[in-house]
């Protein structure tokens, strides 16, 4: 069932507004310049707000030190421009949605009790979905879940996947009877919250008044401008910002990546050159191509999201249509998604 548009903001807090879509489509530019015409004073004061926020929901730009691998903004080039969720974990940590959910949330609460309009901006679409939408993150128990892990080894999985599917049949439905992972997750789940594992996951049911914008853009153009990226990292020094973050151990000379940091695009070839296993010209074309398929992977995510509004990203008039979707959002005029065409380019 489609989800229903943006309703007006209540109290008259602007709607958020988040700019969401694939990696190199210019996501950055753009919260930029929503950000400052969206301001007080700005070419396109829509609701008389105080000056307008970035709130980030791209995973590793949540990492100090990791900058040019994650293609984040510098600070001299933020316009003076508020940003919230940079820099806010050390690259040793591992990140989790969970406390990114409450924290950037928190700065959601600041942002409207200031006045003013956040615009968030990233391609992680888990994070965004944590932002915005209805999701629960139930604890965990070490003990329930060795309790179940054992059962699992001593009854097999399918007695498992039998009591998940007596228990929650969705779930049972949807997790199948070969992943012993997600079965004990779920029956965990069950036991922790006295609830169906479906009743807590997420729903494409925004907590605040937002609206998406989603940049699109023909694959053959993404290719390049991914290339491009990735040449222009290279050049502004990957290689030292990864050697200089990652430990002896890992081939560098900084404290560590931890289990995240080190997977993200860049870091993770770079340190398979570090452990003998990739030439850096070999490293350079497997950056190249996980970005690629990293762009093909978030397109995924967010082409299923009928509320995402797509607008192509090499428009000369951009900044303008993206001000017209936030000008229906706040005026609550915005069309039920699905009325009309969405643009799907990059997964044609």
């Amino acid at each position: 069932m489609s989800a229903p548009p943006p309703a007006p903001s209540p109290s008259g807090a602007p709607v958020i507004v988040a700019v969401v879509g694939p990696t190199a489509t210019g996501k950055s530019d753009l919260a930029l310049d929503l950000a400052q015409a969206l301001s007080r004073g700005g070419e396109a004061d829509l609701r008389g707000a105080a000056d307008a926020e970035v709130v980030n929901a791209d995973a590793f730009q949540l990492y100090r030190g990791m900058d040019v691998g994650t293609a984040k903004v510098p600070a001299v080039e933020r316009r003076g421009i508020v940003h919230h969720q940079l820099d806010v974990l050390d690259p040793r940590e591992d990140a989790s949605v969970a406390r990114y959910q409450l924290e950037a949330r928190a700065d959601l609460d600041a942002i409207a009790g200031r006045g003013a309009r956040a615009v968030v901006v990233g391609g992680s679409g888990l994070y965004v979905r944590a932002l915005l939408d209805h999701m629960d993150f139930p604890g965990t128990d070490p003990d329930v879940r060795s309790r179940l892990e054992e059962r699992a080894e001593r009854e097999g999985r399918r007695a498992l996947h039998d009591e998940l599917a007596r228990l929650d049949p969705g779930a049972a439905a949807s997790i199948g009877p070969h992943n012993t992972r997600r079965i004990v997750r779920a029956l965990e789940v069950i036991e922790l919250t006295g609830r169906p594992y479906t009743a807590n996951l997420p729903r494409q049911e925004h907590v605040r008044p937002a609206v998406q914008i989603g940049l699109d853009c023909d694959r053959e153009v993404l290719d390049a401008r991914v290339a491009h990226r990735v040449e222009r990292m290279w050049d502004e020094g990957l290689v030292a910002e990864v050697r200089g973050l990652a430990s002896p151990e890992q081939g560098g000379t900084g404290p560590g990546l931890g289990t995240t940091a080190a997977r993200a695009v860049g870091y993770a070839e770079l340190l398979a050159c570090w452990r003998g296993e990739l030439t850096f010209d070999a490293a350079r074309e497997a950056i190249v191509a996980n970005t690629r398929r990293l762009a093909r992977k978030q397109m995924g995510w967010f082409g299923r999201d009928p509320r995402v509004r797509w607008l192509d990203a090499g428009s000369p008039d951009l900044l303008e249509e993206a001000l017209a979707v936030v000008r229906a959002a706040d005026g609550g005029t915005l069309p039920a998604p699905g009325t009309r065409a969405v643009r799907r380019s990059l997964g044609s």
